[in-house]
C-alpha cells in the first residue's frame, strides 16, 4: 500500500509539473515577425551589390564608395555585436525586436531621401544613403541574435530546431531576393528610386507589425523545463572563458573567415563579372544559385550529421571542398563566355560552403560549454565581420583600373571598371602572355590587365599592332 501510495504521489507531481508548461499559438506570429525582419535586413544590406555599376553611375560616385555601403554593415557589427548580446540578455526579446525593427525601418526611409530631387541634396545624397545603411547595420546584430532567444523562450524542445532554422535561414533568403530583385528592378540607373521604395516596404511592414503585435517579454507560462531552468555563465566571465579556449578560437577564426569570404562574394560578385562582359541579371542568377544550393547543402548535411554524429569529419571535408570550389570560381571568372561553368562553380561553392554553417555552430556550442549559446555564437559573428572587413578592403586594394572595354557590361561614368585579378597575379599573367604571344600569337579568350603607366600600355599596343602587321604581310 505504501509503495502504491508513493507511486500515486509521484504521478500527481509529474502531472503537476507537466501542467506548468504551456505553448501559445502567438509564438508563430513572433517567429514570422523575426523572420520578416531578418529577411528585410539582408535585402537592405545587399540592395546595391547586384547593381553596383548602375548605382555608381546614378549617384556619380566610385565603385569603392558603393562597396562601403556593404562594408559599413561589417564595421558597425564588430563593436555592436557584443553590445547586442548584452542587450538581448538584459533588456529582453520584446524590446530588442522592436528596437531593431525601428532602426531597420528608419534606415530604409532615410535611404529614400537620397533620391528625392526636390530636397536638392546633390553631392550630399550619398551621405544620406550612407547614414541609412548605418542605421540598418545597427539593427543587424539585434535581429540575427534573436532567433536563438525566441526559440528558447517560446517553443517546446521538439520545435526549437525548426523555429531556429526558419528564423535563421530567412537571412540568406533575403540575400537571395536581393540578388534576383535588384537587377530586375534596375535595368537602367534611373530606376534606383523605385528599387529603394520597394525595399522599404518590408522594413516598414515589419516595424508596424512588431510595434503593434508584440506585447510580452516572455510567455506567461514557459513551454518546457529547459526554458525555466536555462542558465549560463555571466557575459564577461563567458567571454574570458572563450578567449582561453583553444579549440573554440581555431573554429572561430576558420569559420569566421568562411563567413567573411561569403560576405565578400555576395557583395562583389556583380563587379567581378561585369568586367568580363556578364550581365547584372547573370550575376544575380549566380548569387541566387549560390544561396539556394547552399541552403540545400546545409539541409542535407544536417540530416547526415544527425544520423552519423560525424561533426568534425564533415566540417573538415566541406572546408576543403569549398576551398576547391572557390579556386575554380577565381580561375573561371577570368574568362569570357563561360556562363555555364561559372553557374556550376557558384553552385558548388554555395553547396559546400553553406553546409558548414549549422555544423560549425553546433561545434561552437559543444566546445564552449558552459558558456551561453548567445555569447559563443556572438563572438563568432564578430570574428566573421572583422575578417570580412579585412578581405573587402584587401580585395579592393589589389584591383587595377581598366580603361573602357567594348565587351564590358559595367555601366560606369567614372574612371572605368575594376579588374579583380590581384596585382601579383596580373604581373604573372603578363609575363605568361608575352611568352605565349611570342610563340603562338595572342589568345583571344585571355584578357590580362596591365597595371603599368598609360605610356607603357600605348607602347605595348603599338608593338602588338606592328607584330600583327608583319604577320599579315606575305
Amino acid at each position: 500500500m505504501e509503495g502504491s501510495e508513493a507511486a500515486r504521489l509521484l504521478g500527481e507531481r509529474g502531472l503537476g509539473r507537466l501542467a506548468q508548461f504551456k505553448t501559445y499559438r502567438r509564438r508563430w506570429f513572433l517567429l514570422a515577425v523575426v523572420s520578416l525582419l531578418n529577411c528585410s535586413n539582408a535585402m537592405l544590406w545587399l540592395t546595391f551589390a547586384p547593381v553596383a555599376d548602375k548605382a555608381a553611375a546614378y549617384f556619380h560616385i566610385s565603385l569603392e564608395m558603393v562597396n562601403w555601403l556593404s562594408i559599413v554593415y561589417l564595421l558597425i557589427s564588430i563593436p555592436f555585436g557584443l553590445v547586442a548580446t548584452w542587450v538581448l540578455d538584459s533588456v529582453g526579446l520584446r524590446y530588442t525586436v522592436i528596437l531593431s525593427a525601428w532602426l531597420n525601418m528608419t534606415g530604409s526611409v532615410i535611404r529614400i531621401f537620397s533620391v528625392l530631387k526636390f530636397l536638392g541634396l546633390n553631392s550630399q545624397s550619398y551621405w544620406y544613403l550612407f547614414t541609412g545603411q548605418c542605421l540598418c547595420a545597427l539593427a543587424q546584430p539585434l535581429i540575427i541574435f534573436s532567433p536563438t532567444k525566441l526559440a528558447a523562450l517560446w517553443f517546446p524542445d521538439h520545435q526549437r530546431a525548426t523555429a531556429n532554422m526558419i528564423a535563421s535561414m530567412s537571412n540568406p533568403l533575403g540575400i537571395l531576393i536581393a540578388n534576383v530583385l535588384s537587377p530586375a528592378l534596375v535595368p537602367e540607373g534611373k530606376h534606383i528610386p523605385l528599387m529603394l521604395g520597394v525595399y522599404a516596404i518590408p522594413a516598414v511592414t515589419a516595424c508596424a507589425v512588431a510595434t503593434v503585435g508584440i506585447h510580452e517579454k516572455v510567455p506567461p507560462t514557459p513551454p518546457s523545463a529547459s526554458a525555466t531552468n536555462s542558465s549560463s555563465q555571466p557575459f564577461l566571465m563567458g567571454l574570458k572563458m572563450l578567449l582561453r579556449n583553444k579549440p573554440y578560437i581555431i573554429l572561430a577564426v576558420c569559420f569566421g573567415g568562411g563567413i567573411g569570404m561569403f560576405t565578400c562574394f555576395s557583395a562583389l560578385l556583380e563587379q567581378i563579372l561585369c568586367e568580363k562582359g556578364y550581365s547584372n541579371e547573370f550575376a544575380g542568377l549566380n548569387g541566387a544559385l549560390f544561396t539556394v544550393c547552399g541552403l540545400l547543402g546545409a539541409f542535407l548535411l544536417g540530416l547526415y550529421v544527425d544520423r552519423t554524429r560525424k561533426f568534425i569529419e564533415s566540417t573538415k571535408i566541406c572546408f576543403c571542398l569549398s576551398a576547391l570550389a572557390s579556386i575554380m570560381f577565381a580561375v573561371t571568372s577570368r574568362f569570357r563566355h563561360r556562363a555555364i561553368t561559372l553557374a556550376i562553380t557558384s553552385s558548388l561553392f554555395g553547396f559546400f560552403g553553406f553546409a558548414i554553417y549549422p555544423i560549425a555552430m553546433e561545434l561552437a556550442v559543444e566546445c564552449s560549454y558552459p558558456v551561453g549559446e548567445g555569447t559563443s555564437t556572438g563572438l563568432i559573428f564578430v570574428a566573421s565581420q572583422i575578417e570580412g572587413v579585412i578581405l573587402m578592403i584587401l580585395l579592393q586594394a589589389l584591383t587595377v583600373r581598366v580603361s573602357e572595354d567594348p565587351s564590358s557590361t559595367c555601366a560606369l561614368d567614372q574612371d572605368g571598371a575594376l579588374d579583380w585579378t590581384s596585382l601579383h597575379v596580373s604581373s604573372l599573367g603578363r609575363s605568361l602572355q608575352d611568352t605565349v604571344s611570342e610563340k603562338f600569337g595572342k589568345p583571344d579568350s585571355l584578357h590580362w590587365v596591365s597595371s603599368g603607366t598609360e605610356e607603357t600600355q600605348r607602347k605595348r599596343s603599338h608593338e602588338r599592332c606592328c607584330c600583327a602587321h608583319h604577320a599579315a604581310s606575305p
